[in-house]
Formats: C-alpha cells, sequence, structure tokens
C-alpha cells in the first residue's frame, strides 16, 4: 500500500491492484470505491497513516460495479455500518444479484486487457454488499462541501462520478485513465466506447482541476485542460 496526498484533505490510496481515494471533512472521512477482495486491511492502514481510525469512514462510493471498485465495500461497510452509495444500474451487481456486463474489447485495448485476465481480476467474484443510497446523477450529498453525483453511463451502465465544485475536485472512476505510456485518455474495457467518450467530454467541460483517476496518477493542476487536449488531439 502507498498513499498519496493530492491535496491536504484528499489522499489517493495505490493498492496491489488499482486505487482507491480518502477525501477528509474535518474527522470524517469519504471512501471512493474499495478495491479488490480483501483490500481492507490495506485501506485502514493508509487511514491509520493520517491519524484516524476506520471509524472515521461515514461514506463509501463505488464509482461502479467492477470487482477492483466494489470488491471490499462489504467488508468495510461491516466495520460499523458507514452507508454505501452506488448508481441503480449497478447497485445489483454491488449486492450480488447479478454478474456484471461484459466489455467490449478493442484492438488498442486487448493487451491490457490480457493482462489483467493473467492476474485473475476479471473472474474475481464481488462479495455482496449493501447498498444504502441508490443514485441516478445529480444528487448533492453530504461531504466535500456540496459533493455532486454526475450520471456518466459507458464504462458500465452505472458509471458515476463526484464532482466536488467547492474545490475543483473530480473522483471519474473508470471514465478517465492515466498510464505511462500514454498520459490521460477515456477509460478502457466499456460496455458502451461511443457512451463513454460523451460521458468524457461531459467530465472534461466541467472543467476540475484535480481529477482523480481509475487507474494511474491523478492529474493535480489544470486537470480539465489536460482532459480536453486528448479530444482535440
Amino acid at each position: 500500500m502507498e498513499i498519496v496526498e493530492l491535496l491536504p484533505r484528499l489522499h489517493q490510496v495505490n493498492l496491489d491492484f488499482g486505487q482507491v481515494y480518502l477525501w477528509r471533512d474535518g474527522d470524517d472521512l469519504t471512501l471512493v470505491d474499495t478495491g479488490t477482495p480483501g483490500s481492507g486491511a490495506a485501506i485502514e492502514s493508509a487511514i491509520e497513516s493520517l491519524g484516524l481510525t476506520r471509524s472515521a469512514v461515514r461514506h463509501i462510493v463505488i464509482t461502479h460495479g467492477h470487482e477492483d471498485h466494489a470488491g471490499s465495500a462489504a467488508e468495510i461497510r461491516a466495520w460499523h455500518g458507514a452507508l454505501v452509495y452506488a448508481h441503480r444500474a449497478d447497485a445489483p451487481v454491488v449486492r450480488g444479484e447479478r454478474r456484471r456486463a461484459e466489455p467490449e474489447i478493442t484492438d488498442f485495448e486487448r493487451p491490457y486487457w490480457e493482462r489483467v485476465a493473467a492476474l485473475g481480476i476479471s473472474s474475481l467474484e464481488i462479495p455482496p454488499s449493501t447498498v444504502d443510497v441508490e443514485v441516478v446523477g445529480g444528487e448533492e450529498l453530504g461531504f466535500g462541501d456540496g459533493a455532486r453525483v454526475v450520471s456518466i453511463p459507458g464504462h458500465t451502465a452505472g458509471s458515476i462520478a463526484i464532482h466536488l465544485p467547492a474545490h475543483g475536485v473530480l473522483f471519474a472512476g473508470d471514465t478517465v485513465a492515466s498510464l505511462p505510456e500514454t498520459g490521460v485518455i477515456p477509460g478502457a474495457f466499456n460496455v458502451d466506447r461511443v457512451a463513454l467518450l460523451d460521458s468524457y467530454r461531459v467530465l472534461a467541460e466541467l472543467d476540475p482541476d484535480v481529477v482523480c483517476v481509475g487507474h494511474g496518477a491523478s492529474v493535480v493542476g489544470d486537470a480539465g485542460k489536460v482532459m480536453r487536449a486528448v479530444l482535440d488531439a
């Protein structure tokens, strides 16, 4: 586990595979995504490095119902009953009522998909978790001085972003990626590539200063400009 301070109130927690985010409001934390199954201990260590305990987690936001984002929701909710938020379309996946939809893999994405498959990530099962709050987009949530839900279908039908306008922060889930060999790009492994690109444009127009991506290095400073440059290329 590696924890990276992006802003004084925002930390990226890099796990063995993928990453999650901790947003701080005083002594309360919001966890954005939960990693693969069994990530609770690593996330708890990250929380303790901030001088808090796991009871500080009040909100758990699932950006979409994939194994590396919803995998530890049940484990972390069981700590003390933090509220779990997910989009209505992906909530059944988080609850274990159905398997996630399979993505359409492009030629560019195939080598990356094969690496993920070789690690066994795509075949993991998500331990079923209660979803306390189903969202559809447009809701204001009780953290981050006015966090707002943005519906961004494409990666999955129920993908969401969380926008903190007061702080210029955007949690983009897997609709935005950042890889060493490509820089910032629209996300891969999508159920609907056309919808994904439309959702990417929506996020870019929010003009965030910081974008917290689903995989790779988050962008701190002029993130909206960086995102729009990809569309203009």
